[in-house]
């Protein structure tokens, strides 16, 4: 009888294990682009026969774009919040079959959500654009010129706060403050989640509102995930390249992430900054002066979501794109890597990288890599990179062939492509010695 208790805990143990190393693997997958709205027959419509694809790249969220009505039609100035057949990439109903697909792989789904600013239906007595409908027959999110930013000086009345975070010239800045705002808009977000099947959320321009302010809406919805966006472009020094201490920089991301809590993350603008300047010849930027990753990975790996490039820093608007002969030693390195990784619409479907991708993604989850995986840097110069995740990955970056005795005999190489490898530990020894890849 003992025996066989003893056995049974154990099993019970393993499986606690594998649950918990499964709740930490995550993927996001990014699932559209700038253009996507162009989409003859709906974009919606479209993604629905791309989501048997998306999954085998491992993702375990996809994020896809603004659902409401909107001025703009990419989804970035919305207004009618409850408008969702005004949406550039389909109806409600082509979401809901939508997210219904992503689901039944298991893939649960993340809204972009626009909540800084919002654009207004009609004029006020002043001839001012500042009075908005919430697109339902009753008066949800029917606001007027008290619901925007005292400091927003042209569309505010001036009654209500002043902005908690960055202004926004394009549309009128929403005060964050007001008590209605916070229950209407925290009433929507629980509405996407309900009825139209959200898991969690994307904060577009969360620079605009405070911890605090996001914080609310966070406690009130209980999301699975929420991503920020806090785009900083990083620090230069007088030769244009990035400065060597970006701390400030990633201290922005952390204190956000600490302000809001739960389940909040950012986007890992720190390591995309660094990166794309570091395949260009100077890898040795991929270490900071404590040993440890130079972005929030480097800080608060579960807090920080890696990517390479997005609808805004690439696409077809390339404000910050990364090098593009370079890209998938981008995808080496976030794959393999702490953090949650994103991976990138385009890259996969117009790029052609699918193959390369799904390679590092599968040696990521089958090598149990989490957000809080271990990370030792091994070598760190300018045309070398070289690192090993948990004790069963290395990860090599750069052009130079010979990384010396750094590869132990009993690793060998599951991925290799343009300036990258990748090493797994097995049981099969080589014979040791110096290693050329």
């Amino acid at each position: 009888m003992g025996k066989h208790s003893a056995t049974l805990c154990g099993v019970l143990v393993a499986l606690l294990c594998l649950g918990t190393s499964i709740a930490q693997a995550q993927i996001l997958f990014q699932g559209f682009n700038w253009d996507s709205w162009k989409k003859q027959g709906g974009w919606y419509k479209f993604l629905r026969g791309q989501v048997e694809e998306i999954a085998s790249t491992g993702a375990t969220h996809v994020w896809l774009p603004p659902p409401t009505h909107s001025v703009s039609p990419q989804g970035y100035m919305p207004g009618r919040l409850y408008d969702l057949d005004a949406s550039k990439y389909g109806t409600a109903a082509d979401l809901r079959a939508l997210i219904h697909e992503f689901h039944d792989k298991n893939i649960r789904c993340l809204a972009d959500i626009v909540i800084n600013h919002r654009c207004a239906d009609k004029k006020d007595s002043r001839g001012v654009y500042c009075v908005f409908e919430g697109g339902t027959p009753d008066g949800r999110l029917d606001w007027g010129p008290d619901m925007i930013c005292s400091d927003d000086t042209q569309y505010s009345n001036g009654r209500g706060h002043r902005d908690t975070g960055a202004g926004y010239a394009a549309a009128p800045d929403i005060d964050h403050l007001n008590p209605r705002v916070q229950r209407e808009l925290s009433d929507w977000l629980n509405w996407l989640k309900r009825d139209v099947g959200f898991d969690g959320w994307r904060l577009d321009f969360a620079k605009g509102y405070s911890a605090p302010m996001a914080k609310v809406y966070v406690d009130n919805t209980s999301p699975t995930f929420v991503v920020a966006e806090i785009w900083s472009s990083l620090n230069y020094n007088g030769d244009g390249k990035p400065s060597t201490n970006q701390d400030a920089d990633r201290q922005e991301l952390a204190n956000w992430v600490k302000g809001v809590g739960g389940p909040a993350t950012a986007f890992d603008f720190t390591t995309k900054g660094v990166l794309q300047a570091a395949v260009q010849g100077e890898l040795w930027r991929m270490r900071d002066s404590n040993g440890k990753a130079p972005g929030l990975v480097g800080w608060l790996p579960e807090k920080a979501v890696t990517f390479v490039d997005n609808h805004d820093t690439g696409s077809t608007q390339k404000l910050w794109p990364f090098p593009s002969d370079k890209v998938m030693q981008g995808y080496a390195y976030i794959l393999t890597h702490p953090g949650i990784p994103c991976i990138f619409y385009d890259h996969v479907f117009d790029w052609g990288l699918n193959h390369e991708i799904t390679i590092l993604a599968e040696i990521r989850s089958r090598n149990g890599i989490h957000p809080g995986s271990k990370l030792e840097i091994l070598k760190a110069e300018g045309d070398v990179y070289v690192a090993m995740i948990d004790g069963k990955v290395i990860t090599k970056l750069g052009p130079r062939m010979d990384v010396g005795n750094l590869i132990p005999s009993d690793f060998h190489a599951v991925a290799k492509g343009n300036n990258y490898c990748v090493w797994e530990k097995s049981g099969h020894r080589a014979p040791a010695g110096r290693r050329h890849y």
